[in-house]
């Protein structure tokens, strides 16, 4: 019976339904076709570090991020220009043509090997000896990196101490949808350049993993300046949970570069590509190990711990004489002079562990970063050493024993903290502090100096405040700003008397100082932009300084010289433009004004002391900009990029004519014009062409006082490459 009430129940509500359709519905029903809407996804190929990322803060920071994955450019040559092309201020130093290092500096700082930055490779430390060396050695290819992380000084507290920030190296990934992964890149081009890159990654349970290998060769621009290079890297994950991850890690980096030698300036504007030298060689050879464990103890608590080292060896065979010096064949034994040999050895090992603790605080979540650092260091330093009298690569010792075998051993601790006080939903302050605690000992033997007055011990000892801040005026916008504390320590190098005439002041002091920031940075609709102020204080300089003894001989002090003072303004705005649904332009301008000069200073010249209070620090152009477009159709872009960076001086007394050597006088400024074109053939499949410094321009970049060569290192001319990549 229910059933059959059940029954005539539908049947009635189904025929009420059809009256009424059948009463009210006159249209008619029509299929349309399907409609499939398509847009390309767009990856900002420069943008900036959120607010509080892992254990670190970045609010109030002035922040780049560069990514690769998104750029059109040269990685194999590593042309730093085009690289940090987008990052306003970015001085680089293009000591030789080889793309087997980046020598970049911002701020007016010095750009060798980047020592006055805190460099990392995913995180981890790569400075080779943060006390006594503080270059980076190390050398990861361009093609193993998916974004470059900078933070500028204000970062110091956090990072380590150094004046110029922190620059984080941060390497592809590896594939957590399948088991294997395979891209390879290869390149060809100008003066014998070939490079093949070859990494795979994947997943597999719990683990994963990624490993690549690159191998370059290069004959070089300049007569003998041929290199041969190698890199590799194995990261193995072990992901426990999805709250605790392990990391070990091994990567290393070796290059062989042929030194074609300095220049004097008639020698540089007869013919830029001669060389003076065929017998000199440079080897930084670089393991960087590391475990690294991220514990996620609470959705509010997080620890970090770091163990890692750096372990090589920096050699070099040469004759290193000026450029005005011929090598030549010895009448009395008819071959060459015997070359000298250096070596340091390097052995830094860091621990750092980082905490960071978010919790809530007037109805706003704020966050503590604190952590605690351990370095110890021992930088062996054998030089002047009597090598062969041959041509190749070669630091056999044609007689035992060196002119200097030191020891400089450093043991530093720091403690660290800074908290990010959100005072409301639009602003937020950071104050922070750190202290450094350490001691350096030198200790060895100088074959030409008393060895009762060689060690030396210099103590670190500092507290170091900053404060930032942030207002987020909309969305997308936000006004910055902070100042924070950095010092610099007396590394190996300034207190290595070079002659028996030279001494090293026992009451070395560290430099030290600050940065200064205010800044406005957003997007609205089409632009992008950020606006900076700068100003750094950095005191206690070194150099030397003419004396007499009490003989009245002329001797040489080496000790703190006096200060320098860098204003500037950092300019970055960049307009995307969708001009159909397949074409779109990118235009962008990165442009940097920098006023360096020295204050309360004085230098040795010749046997005088000269006041150089009001001039200007040498390597530090009043005008660095950069200008460039993207032009994009389908999985077609072209890339142009100009670049212009002004006159700069090459010492410290400001000297406009070169000397004969061409160690000193004007740097020239130069403008130069690349282009990039990509196609994108598949998924799988692209392929890049590269025309740089299509002009031809002949120019250098630095006049360096001390290694590779005093005198004039010219940077290449217009090259050509074009690379393949592919991805399965």
């Amino acid at each position: 019976m229910a059933r059959y009430f059940l029954f005539l129940t539908i049947v009635c509500i189904s025929a009420a339904l059809s009256a009424q359709t059948a009463e009210t519905d006159t249209s008619k029903l029509k299929l349309l076709p399907t409609v499939n809407v398509q847009a390309e996804r767009t990856i900002p190929d420069i943008q900036r570090i959120q607010p509080v990322k892992g254990t670190f803060i970045y609010s109030g920071k002035k922040t780049e991020v560069i990514d690769l994955t998104q750029r059109t450019v040269s990685l194999s040559e590593k042309y730093g220009r085009q690289i940090f092309s987008k990052i306003p201020g970015v001085f680089v130093y293009d000591m030789d043509g080889t793309g087997n290092q980046i020598n970049i500096s911002t701020r007016g700082l010095d750009p060798h090997r980047g020592w006055e930055f805190n460099i990392r490779k995913d995180g981890v430390l790569t400075n080779s000896d943060m006390y006594g060396y503080p270059a980076s050695h190390y050398n990861i290819p361009m093609e193993a990196v998916e974004k470059i992380e900078l933070v500028r000084g204000t970062g110091s507290l956090q990072y380590g101490a150094q004046f110029g920030g922190m620059l984080n190296y941060i390497s592809k990934q590896p594939d957590s949808t399948r088991a294997l992964a395979f891209e390879t890149s290869n390149t060809v081009g100008s003066y014998g350049l070939v490079s093949t890159y070859n990494g795979a990654s994947g997943k597999i349970g719990k683990f994963r993993y990624s490993t690549w290998y690159n191998k370059k060769w290069i004959t070089g621009y300049r007569d003998n300046s041929d290199a041969q290079y190698d890199a590799e890297a194995v990261s193995l994950f072990y992901d426990y949970s999805k709250d605790l991850t392990f990391k070990f890690e091994w990567t290393h980096s070796n290059y062989i570069t042929h030194l074609p030698g300095p220049l004097t300036d008639s020698m540089f504007y007869a013919d830029p590509q001669m060389a003076t030298r065929s017998r000199n060689y440079y080897n930084p050879n670089i393991h960087v190990p590391s475990i690294n464990m991220n514990w996620n103890i609470t959705s509010s608590t997080k620890l970090q711990l770091t163990s890692s080292a750096v372990i090589g060896a920096r050699n070099s065979v040469m004759f290193d004489r000026p450029a005005t010096t011929e090598d030549t064949i010895v009448g009395a034994t008819l071959d060459y002079n015997n070359r000298q040999v250096d070596i340091d050895h390097f052995n830094s090992y860091t621990n750092e562990l980082r905490l960071l603790q978010s919790y809530k605080l007037l109805g706003h979540t704020s966050n503590l970063a604190a952590g605690v650092q351990y370095m110890h260091n021992d930088l062996h330093r054998q030089q002047i050493g009597k090598g062969t009298t041959g041509s190749d690569f070669d630091l056999t010792l044609a007689i035992p024993g060196w002119g200097r075998d030191l020891h400089f051993i450093t043991s530093n601790i720091a403690v660290f903290a800074e908290n990010r006080w959100v005072l409301s939903d639009r602003f937020s302050v950071n104050t922070g502090a750190r202290i450094e605690m350490g001691e350096s000992n030198m200790s060895g033997v100088i074959t030409y100096y008393p060895d009762s007055t060689l060690p030396n011990t210099i103590k670190h000892s500092f507290p170091l405040f900053g404060v930032s801040a942030q207002y987020n005026v909309s969305k997308f916008t936000n006004i910055y700003g902070g100042w924070s504390q950095a010092y610099r320590p007396v590394i190996f190098k300034d207190i290595v008397p070079a002659s028996v005439y030279e001494y090293a002041d026992k009451d070395l002091k560290d430099a030290y100082g600050y940065n200064a920031e205010v800044g406005y940075r957003g997007n609205w609709k089409f632009l992008k932009w950020d606006v900076t102020a700068f100003y750094l204080a950095y005191n206690n300089r070194l150099g030397t300084l003419a004396e007499t003894d009490t003989a009245g001989n002329l001797i040489i002090r080496r000790t703190n010289i006096g200060d320098s003072r860098t204003t500037g303004l950092e300019f970055f705005m960049q307009g995307d433009f969708d001009l159909t649904r397949k074409l779109s332009l990118s235009i962008f301008t990165s442009t940097s004004y920098m006023d360096a000069r020295y204050h309360d200073a004085t230098i040795r010249s010749g046997s005088e002391n000269i006041d150089i209070d009001g001039n200007k620090v040498e390597s530090v152009p009043d005008i660095i900009s950069r200008n460039g477009l993207t032009l994009k159709y389908t999985r077609y872009s072209l890339s142009a990029l100009y670049s212009y960076v002004g006159e700069s001086y090459a010492d410290a007394l400001n000297t406009v004519e070169p000397n004969a050597s061409g160690s000193v006088g004007l740097v020239p400024s130069y403008q130069l014009i690349d282009i990039n074109i990509g196609v994108k053939l598949t998924n799988q499949v692209k392929v890049q062409f590269n025309a740089n410094n299509i002009l031809d321009e002949q120019y250098f970049t630095k006049r360096p006082q001390f290694y590779p060569g005093p005198g004039i290192w010219p940077s290449d001319g217009r090259t050509f490459s074009g690379t393949v990549v592919v991805k399965l």
